[in-house]
């Protein structure tokens, strides 16, 4: 077998990241009749062993001294460890109450959500086909509304939470399965204490429903730790314009998997609504592919005059 370059199999893990994460909604409704809540307790039970597994296989123990003593580093991932668990718990909720479009679109419209916390709060500057995607996408959210007959509550809840994490998570600059450890360890007594809650009080499925529905709540880690593990392979060794595009992966499985195997109804105006998201992604998508080329090639160009980097940057 020839060798694979990096970048090859960095696109690799990252198609692998999203279709796991595009096919988590085939994977939850296997653990009813666990309620929601429960489910993410096992959730964040179960990662954190899995991500301590990796650690201890990996002997990688040194960070954690160092990250305790930056408390600003802490308190973010404390603040992204609240955002994960409103964002998980919402799309367990979602999923198992038949609501799989709707996390979809949640994950569809992230990136425009994304852009628009760029400019509230770190004052970035949008260009014109940039505020044209967000217009739409905000003309989708209303056209969605009339639809629904209510706001698409789970979708923007699931939009903004994680575009929130992202925003903590970057600010942090924690690797991934650093971030994860300490995410989960923030949340690990809450979890537990509602895990004993049940189990006093008779209301428990672990391992009542069986040792196969015991496996699956235990899996929940490994489901949740893979994906992530193989997009911090990704990351590293691909564009962030190819990650943009790997994205979309995931929220086109989980529409599929809601319209094709839940069997969700789709009346015409929800399939207009999704298809302004859609154009408003493609308007997204192309402004972001040209930006990145075009500062490419100003690279490029500088490379060739001899032109210092930080100069480039600023340009």
């Amino acid at each position: 077998m020839g060798f694979m370059p990096d970048s090859r199999r960095g696109v690799l893990y990252g198609i692998a990241a999203y279709t796991m994460w595009g096919l988590f909604p085939l994977y939850w409704p296997l653990l009813k009749p666990s309620g929601a809540v429960e489910i993410l307790a096992h959730r964040m039970v179960w990662s954190l062993v899995s991500v301590l597994a990796v650690l201890a296989v990996r002997r990688h123990w040194s960070w954690f001294r160092e990250l305790a003593r930056q408390p600003r580093k802490l308190v973010l991932l404390t603040l992204a460890a609240i955002t994960v668990t409103i964002n998980w718990g919402t799309y367990i909720y979602a999923v198992n109450s038949g609501h799989v479009v709707e996390t979809a679109l949640g994950y569809f419209i992230n990136p425009l959500v994304s852009v628009l916390f760029g400019v509230v709060l770190l004052r970035e500057r949008l260009r014109p086909l940039q505020w044209t995607a967000v217009g739409f996408g905000a003309l989708a959210v209303v056209v969605l509304t009339f639809d629904y007959g209510r706001l698409p509550w789970v979708a923007l809840v699931l939009a903004v939470s994680f575009g929130i994490y992202g925003l903590v998570k970057k600010k942090a600059n924690v690797e991934a399965t650093e971030s994860l450890t300490i995410e989960t360890l923030v949340l690990l007594l809450p979890a537990l204490g509602y895990l004993f809650f049940l189990q006093a009080s008779g209301e428990s499925t672990f391992p009542g429903q069986g040792w196969g529905h015991a496996a699956l709540l235990v899996g929940a880690g490994l489901v949740t730790a893979v994906p992530l593990l193989c997009f911090g392979v990704a990351a590293i060794r691909v564009p962030l314009s190819t990650i943009g595009l790997l994205q979309y992966i995931a929220p086109i499985l989980q529409f599929a998997c809601g319209v094709l195997i839940a069997k969700e109804v789709m009346p015409s105006s929800r399939w207009i609504g999704f298809s302004i998201v859609w154009l408003a992604l493609a308007i997204f998508t192309y402004d972001s592919l040209r930006t990145a080329r075009q500062a490419a090639r100003v690279r490029r160009s500088a490379a060739s005059a001899g032109t210092p980097d930080h100069v480039v940057a600023q340009s």
